[in-house]
């Protein structure tokens, strides 16, 4: 028996269980969701199936019982009665261009008049909140239930114009207005869910729509998109054995959101599909706007892993004033490690890179914000470097590398003059190649800069910058063996390099290199 089809970029769920596709069922969470409340929000990286959550649970509320044996709504726990059916309306922002408001409101007139039509209701006039205000309980007086509302990607006219601010404004105030005409319907409203990638507390978008629960960072709907490890090994059982398991966690697991971690489904499928390891998900969405954002407010790339984080910062996304380590979360290129939460400090969590991909990709994207040009060759000389335990071919590496940034990029870009640019480079740069690197590494006497691990050793590294450390007249290599950064990996049996660098910010280049 041929294992199932691999669902990739299916986002239709009666195409998912009528033309033998995998599917992972999520259909306990829809069961629980219409159990306990009404209305609902949920935030999630792109690609993580949003699309075919929201299309399942239409097909559930509709009344789809034939698409649904053998999963988790039709066994008698679920308590699920697919007689009683629901008017279903649907927004969706996910296809098509909105680069204008007019697109937006254009965007709206059509589906209130497409549902207008579909119940034979006559047509309405008005804004986009006006109508919809009017439109509800028609339909469900027409059909005697109450109505659904589902939107899918409901930020999205607002993150593709995100970097114009005043577009950003007319389009929040217009779908402000829209949201804000469904919270004094509650008499005609039987489930509601708005799903995107962002929350937009903040901005005052929901501030009509108050009432939404937030399950986002919900421990029990932590794995509502995406695939768990136990779904692999069973589901895609057949795929799985052609890899190895430890290989595939490391690479594309790691995602989560206080709960059990997932995998992003569009790596996996891909991966099942190509056989070869890539940033197949890193490479649908390349983040220009946040690296931007990011040159405008440089902060050490290695901060970002370990970053510690709270509602202040998880919790919602401000267009006027954009944090980016805000974006990086709600994006994916961030995640939650651990998590705590008490009375009285609230919700903390350390946020990391949360696989391998993520870690590589976003890094090489970083490291050529930092040079302003390709550096693909480079890595490559660097990789080999580090695993022949060749110390002068890294120093010449690192040497050309610097010396083949241009004068006029450091002279036009302020990132180049900011206090961890140098420190930021040398660890981007092992970052992007995939190996173990910790910043501040902290031994019983202090802390080294830079510590990287490879197969065949591990490397210390100390940083100092000309003109800038005022830690006198010692070398950073007499610091390194001074307090013994490296005694706590004596016990390892690779090889250890304990390297100290001088940065030169006149010659924009390596002063001293010294082993």
């Amino acid at each position: 028996m041929s294992p199932p089809k691999l669902p990739i970029g299916v986002q239709s769920f009666e195409k998912m269980r009528t033309e033998g596709y995998a599917y992972v069922d999520k259909t306990w969470f829809i069961s629980d969701l219409a159990r306990k409340g009404t209305y609902y929000f949920l935030s999630r990286p792109r690609r993580f199936g949003k699309s075919l959550f929201i299309d399942t649970l239409d097909c559930a509320f509709s009344g789809r019982k034939e698409l649904f044996s053998g999963l988790y709504l039709d066994s008698p726990e679920a308590e699920w009665d697919f007689t009683i059916t629901y008017p279903v309306l649907r927004v969706d922002f996910a296809g098509g261009a909105l680069s204008q408001i007019s697109d937006l409101i254009n965007r709206l007139t059509s589906t209130l008049d497409g549902w207008e039509e579909f119940y034979e209701i006559e047509k309405s006039s008005g804004d986009p909140g006006d109508r919809l205000l009017s439109l509800i309980p028609k339909i469900a007086k027409k059909t005697g239930k109450q109505v659904v509302i589902l939107v899918d990607e409901y930020d999205r006219p607002i993150l593709d114009n995100i970097g114009d601010i005043n577009l950003m404004q007319e389009m929040r105030d217009c779908l402000k207005n829209f949201y804000g005409a469904i919270k004094p319907l509650d008499l005609h409203l039987k489930f509601v869910l708005l799903t995107g990638v962002s929350k937009f507390a903040k901005t005052g978008i929901f501030s009509g729509l108050n009432n939404l629960n937030d399950i986002t960072l919900d421990k029990a709907y932590s794995t509502i998109c995406g695939y768990t490890q136990q779904n692999l090994e069973t589901i895609f059982s057949e795929y799985l054995q052609r890899f190895d398991i430890n290989e595939v966690r490391e690479w594309y697991n790691g995602y989560s959101w206080t709960g059990d971690s997932v995998y992003n489904p569009f790596d996996i499928l891909l991966l099942f599909s190509k056989g070869v390891f890539r940033p197949f998900w890193f490479e649908t969405g390349t983040p220009s706007f946040l690296i931007t954002l990011w040159q405008k407010k440089p902060r050490l790339p290695a901060e970002f892993d370990g970053l510690i984080a709270g509602d202040e910062l998880l919790g919602s996304f401000d267009p006027e004033n954009i944090r980016t380590e805000t974006l990086l979360f709600q994006a994916g290129y961030l995640t939650i490690k651990s998590w705590s939460a008490d009375p009285i400090r609230g919700f903390r969590c350390v946020l990391g890179y949360p696989n391998t991909e993520v870690r590589i990709s976003l890094n090489f994207l970083f490291l050529e914000a930092l040079s302003g040009h390709d550096i693909s060759g480079i890595r490559d000389r660097l990789y080999d470097a580090l695993e022949q335990g060749d110390t002068e071919k890294l120093h010449s590496s690192f040497h050309s590398f610097f010396a083949s940034i241009p004068h006029d990029w450091y002279r036009n870009n302020p990132i180049a003059r900011y206090e961890g640019y140098y420190a930021s480079v040398v660890y981007t740069y092992f970052a992007s190649l995939g190996y173990e690197v910790i910043p501040e590494d902290t031994s019983n006497k202090g802390r080294v800069d830079l510590t990287v691990k490879t197969r065949t050793g591990i490397w210390i590294f100390e940083f100092k910058v000309l003109g800038i450390d005022t830690s006198g007249d010692e070398s950073p290599l007499d610091q390194i063996k001074r307090r013994g950064y490296a005694e706590k990996y004596r016990s390892d049996s690779r090889q250890i390099y304990e390297i100290g660098i001088v940065f030169n910010p006149e010659t924009r280049n390596i002063e001293r290199w010294e082993i």
